[in-house]
């Protein structure tokens, strides 16, 4: 399968960081953000960028079935977790790969 549209579960310059390898690989990207995070330069730097209400990580990034579901509505094919928040929580893994 080759991703042609990747939402990045992460903030901040690791979420830049990926967005311009994507970039460099002609991959468009989805940011995701608090409401406290709207206007920071991670969210500018993505094609798309789709907000998770609520300001605190536990509210937003560590809620995957929020980032799944932003993942189905801007059309990306594959979510990174990035480093941190979901990127060691087996169960987003699973439910992360199921199809639908």
């Amino acid at each position: 399968m080759t991703i042609k549209k990747l939402l990045v579960a992460n903030r901040g310059e690791i979420a830049r960081r990926v967005f311009r390898t994507c970039r460099e690989l002609g991959i468009e990207t989805v940011a995701v953000h608090s409401d406290a995070d709207a206007a920071m330069p991670f969210v500018l730097d993505a094609d798309v960028a789709v907000r998770l209400p609520g300001n605190t990580p536990a509210e937003t990034y560590l809620r995957g079935d929020l980032v799944i579901e932003a993942a189905r509505k801007a059309g990306a094919d594959a979510i990174h977790p990035g480093y941190g928040f979901l990127s060691e929580n087996a169960a987003f893994a699973r439910q992360s790969s199921r199809p639908g």
